[in-house]
């Protein structure tokens, strides 16, 4: 009798923690946009999005050319992560699994690595403006490069984990698989061209500093995998209880798992391609997630990792250029103070991880 009062108080306190966190996020995204090196007055940043602004040029392209496409890109970078670290944490029944620790992320470094570094654009300084010297298709090569790069990675991983029962074993393995990774992308470093290897170098920092033809590609992309991830929250709350379950259910294992290797290809591929490899969210948030509304059901977790990766990735934006600075923090290092502790909690607490799921 307890158990069902207290199932029917967490379905009632669902809407309400979606709202406070929907409510968190929208603060999150104005206060990116407000603060920085030059604070601009709420007011003005509003007259500014709706073109109705009268003032300082330069106020303008702030917001425009740099702020907004910033936000934006944190907002689905964040989601993107998180729902990919949720969805990896499920099929490999992994706590501690997410397209960073398993060299998804790395996969796709390499695949923007082979693209930038052996780009035949010759202009330097940025990654955007080394994609704009190698013409129209820059941007769309890149973002292939890094899906391929994730997919197959990926596809690795998943068929050794089909032959290897302990999950400690899969993750060193997709320790040592970005290890391997990263000394080819080394190579290709000690022999590039010293532009192209400082737009790589600082790419790997990590930013959510991308303009508006990034945006246009990366914004659709992460949409149509987050769509993705949401229609398969059925079949990811079959697989906690198992793949035998799962197909006991009338669920074809294998087109479940090639669709989750794809959205999850399509998430981390795009974010890394664009903002670099941004760590510990994709870890971080589906634990926060889950300790926050108290369930495993996917049904659930999904948006309330899109709202809280979103929300989580533009504080540390927010954190990362220093307001009333001109300094900027990599991206990585500040999402790294979020997620390593949870991670440690994690590690210490023991996880409960596939509980409470009701399908």
């Amino acid at each position: 009798m307890k158990g069902e009062e207290h199932t029917e108080m967490d379905h009632h306190r669902v809407p309400i923690l979606i709202v406070l966190f929907s409510i968190t996020f929208c603060i999150s995204f104005v206060l990116d946009l407000v603060l920085g090196s030059v604070d601009i007055p709420l007011h003005e940043t509003f007259s500014i999005i709706m073109g109705n602004y009268i003032g300082d040029a330069s106020r303008e392209t702030i917001i425009m050319d740099l702020r907004l496409p910033r936000a934006i890109a944190a907002s689905f970078g964040g989601a993107a992560l998180s729902v990919a670290g949720l969805q990896m944490q499920t099929l490999f029944r992994n706590p501690l699994a997410d397209s960073y620790i398993l060299g998804i992320s790395s996969g796709a470094t390499l695949g923007v690595a082979l693209v930038v570094l052996l780009a035949g654009g010759t202009a330097g300084g940025t990654l955007p403006q080394l994609l704009r010297s190698m013409g129209l298709f820059g941007s769309a090569t890149v973002v292939s490069a890094a899906f391929l790069g994730s997919a197959a990675v990926l596809m690795i991983v998943l068929f050794v984990s089909r032959r290897i029962e302990s999950t400690v074993t899969i993750l060193i393995l997709g320790l040592m698989f970005g290890y391997v990774i990263s000394s080819v992308v080394t190579v290709l470093v000690h022999f590039s061209d010293p532009d192209k290897v400082k737009a790589f170098s600082e790419w790997t920092f990590g930013t959510f500093d991308i303009r508006w033809t990034e945006i246009s590609i990366l914004v659709p992309v992460i949409s149509v995998a987050l769509l993705m991830s949401f229609l398969l929250s059925k079949p990811l709350n079959a697989l906690l209880l198992g793949e035998g379950y799962a197909m006991s259910m009338g669920m074809n294992f294998k087109r479940i798992r090639i669709a989750i290797i794809i959205t999850t290809a399509l998430l981390a591929g795009a974010v890394t391609a664009f903002c670099g490899p941004i760590a510990f969210l994709g870890v971080a948030v589906p634990h926060l997630c889950r300790g926050v509304f108290v369930t495993a059901d996917h049904r659930i977790l999904v948006p309330a990792c899109i709202i809280i990766g979103g929300c989580l990735a533009l504080l540390s934006d927010l954190i990362a250029h220093l307001p009333g600075s001109s300094l900027t923090l990599p991206l990585s290092a500040v999402t790294s103070m979020f997620g390593a502790p949870v991670v440690i909690w994690v590690v210490l607490r023991g996880s409960r991880f596939g509980r409470g799921v009701s399908i």
